[in-house]
């Protein structure tokens, strides 16, 4: 029954997508166009090779006309016109061939180059999007955006747009040339032109639908391998291969069927029209074949009219097959301009005034927050850390520690109330130089692939290896990483999965303090570490927390006795607040945690 509702669902969202597409396509289809504006002479000579190409599909017949009507049917052929006229039919020939080659290579070069500027785009406008954008699109829908759809828009470019004008032009031309020979004759011929535009718009109709669900069904095939390859070690822990497997078959499928139904839609295109045009060959032939013999109809009108309607037929049969692939493009650009579009979630990253000489000091006044609507996670929360203070957040999971660390580094705006950092509010400053002056190393720590002394600067060249060096001696992870066999230039593979949680998290206090902020942020960075490197942590957290003000979130409250502020959270609310000999006196909600975090902790060693 689940089943069957969550189906019900999923149809309607892409009945629901249908009808959007449908109002939508005409101004991305205008959108996407506007994208050649930036390769001007690439698309100008494709233009010009097309125009070429289209003309000597016309001359051909042509020049085949005057060799059967002009000599092979008269008494005294002329040889010496004749063998002008094939070397002129040659020359054509190779001309054309030139022309769709060197066509072919303009084309690519320009699909290649669009593709390559939209990619960018799409990426640098996804990467200036703050966090709620991220709480809301899945990774594996943003990179189906980034990869699957900026690729079905690179045969728009790179053959569909040239290849609709060379075929337009070409369906005018012979037609205009049919019109020149005989205007008898192409009126018959023209006959079949209805039958095709009835089949084509049925056949836009059926191949529209269907692919809008079958990229429906590739997003959402996409976002489960990606979440599922991300967490396979959850997989296997919890020994849930198998169930995955049906889910994956399930959703496989579906796109299987989809996939089938657009294949057979294609399929059908070429045969319709092949019979279509043998049909229409088959009338001129029964109708004008006779009248050859009467005189009334020169043989070599005739061939020219048989050619001319074959290859009348090829254009238009390109045409209809276009529509499969314009489509995808439409629909693909619909969801590439969606995420362009969405500037309610767009950070300004340099707007604002410079975060210069801060202190360090911080101030939450009534700070109220909710991720969604009015479900608040921060209540009226106010506090103040000093220059140099070391100050902890502890409470239970929810009560939202970790919350007061996104809006410091304002990965989230509040709702209500004042965050001032010396005396101005934050949103004053620009985002860079405040991300700048606050370094967070978090509990999960995310690495990517390079070395270690890439982990460590990011791509920052203000970042000397001098100033990692230093960095590395700080937090006391120079044992570890000189032990290596390349030392800070050893190989980080993906995610940094070589390296235990400890090291991992040594590394990215060395990537927090190379920085040199001014304050220090610790989200609970000491969780999930063995008791010898929390040991080393906490070495270089005193050595470090004298040259900056440091907050730490805090699950290990051992670590944070010697602070100078501990605020205990609670639904959102500070509900205490003091030094941990203050807490403990008072015998309430923080004695409560530190007795619970002492027994874990005891139980543990």
């Amino acid at each position: 029954m689940k089943k069957e509702t969550q189906k019900t669902v999923d149809n309607a969202e892409r009945e629901g997508r249908i009808s959007e597409y449908e109002g939508k396509k005409r101004r991305t289809l205008w959108r996407l166009l506007s994208n050649i504006r930036y390769q001007i002479p690439l698309a100008s000579l494709a233009a010009l090779l097309t125009v070429l190409t289209s003309l000597v599909t016309v001359i051909k017949p042509y020049i085949l006309k005057l060799v059967i009507d002009q000599n092979l049917e008269t008494d005294f052929p002329n040889i010496r016109e004749i063998a002008w006229l094939s070397v002129f039919y040659f020359a054509v020939v190779l001309a054309g061939v030139l022309c769709d080659y060197f066509q072919h290579l303009t084309l690519a070069a320009l699909g290649q180059r669009i593709m390559h500027r939209m990619r960018t785009r799409l990426f640098a406008h996804i990467q200036s999007m703050n966090m709620s954008f991220f709480d809301q699109n899945s990774s594996g829908r943003l990179l189906t955006r980034i990869n699957s759809d900026v690729e079905s828009l690179s045969d728009l470019f790179s053959s569909i747009v040239i290849q609709f004008i060379k075929d337009v032009l070409l369906i005018v031309e012979l037609m205009a040339a049919m019109l020149i020979l005989d205007v008898h004759m192409a009126l018959w011929a023209f006959l079949c032109i209805p039958v095709i535009v009835a089949l084509t718009v049925v056949y836009r109709y059926l191949s529209r639908k269907n692919f809008i669900k079958l990229k429906a069904q590739l997003s959402h095939l996409n976002g489960f391998l990606a979440e599922n390859i991300t967490g396979m070690k959850m997989v296997q822990i919890y020994c849930r291969e198998k169930k995955k497997n049906e889910e994956y078959r399930e959703i496989g499928q579906e796109y299987y069927r989809l996939g089938i139904i657009e294949l057979t839609l294609n399929s059908l295109s070429n045969p319709i029209m092949n019979m279509l045009s043998r049909l229409a060959i088959a009338y001129i032939l029964m109708i004008f074949g006779p009248k050859v013999f009467g005189g009334t109809v020169l043989i070599g009108t005739l061939y020219a009219f048989v050619e001319y309607i074959q290859q009348l037929f090829d254009p238009i049969s390109n045409l209809v097959e276009q529509f499969t692939s314009i489509q995808s493009a439409l629909i693909s650009g619909d969801r590439i301009y969606d995420i362009m579009d969405k500037t309610a979630t767009l950070e300004d990253l340099d707007s604002g005034k410079e975060l210069e000489n801060f202190t360090g000091r911080i101030e939450f006044k009534n700070v109220w927050f909710a991720y969604v609507g009015e479900n608040w996670v921060l209540k009226d929360v106010s506090f103040t850390v000093e220059p140099g203070q070391r100050v902890a957040f502890v409470g239970s999971t929810g009560s939202g520690k970790s919350t007061i660390i996104s809006l410091l580094a304002r990965f989230y705006d509040i709702q209500k109330g004042q965050i001032l950092l010396d005396g101005v509010d934050i949103r004053e400053y620009n985002l860079t130089s405040l991300r700048r002056a606050v370094s967070v190393v978090q509990q999960d720590v995310f690495m990517f692939t390079g070395d270690i002394d890439y982990n460590i600067r990011l791509n920052e060249d203000s970042i000397t290896d001098e100033d990692i060096q230093e960095a590395i001696k700080t937090v006391n992870a120079d044992s570890f990483i000189n032990s290596l066999p390349e030392g800070s230039k050893t190989h980080v593979a993906e995610r940094g999965a070589e390296f235990s949680a400890g090291q991992r998290q040594l590394i990215a206090f060395a990537r927090a303090v190379a920085v040199k902020p001014a304050v220090l942020v610790l989200d609970e960075a000491t969780a999930s570490i063995d008791t010898e490197t929390e040991a080393a942590l906490s070495k270089a957290m005193e050595t470090v927390s004298n040259q900056h003000t440091t907050i730490t979130i805090a699950h290990r409250l051992a670590t944070i006795v010697g602070y100078d502020l501990i605020c205990v959270l609670d639904h959102g609310r500070i509900v205490e607040r003091g030094c941990h000999s203050e807490l403990m006196r008072r015998g309430g909600r923080y004695a409560e945690l530190y007795e619970m975090s002492l027994t874990s902790e005891m139980k543990r060693s």
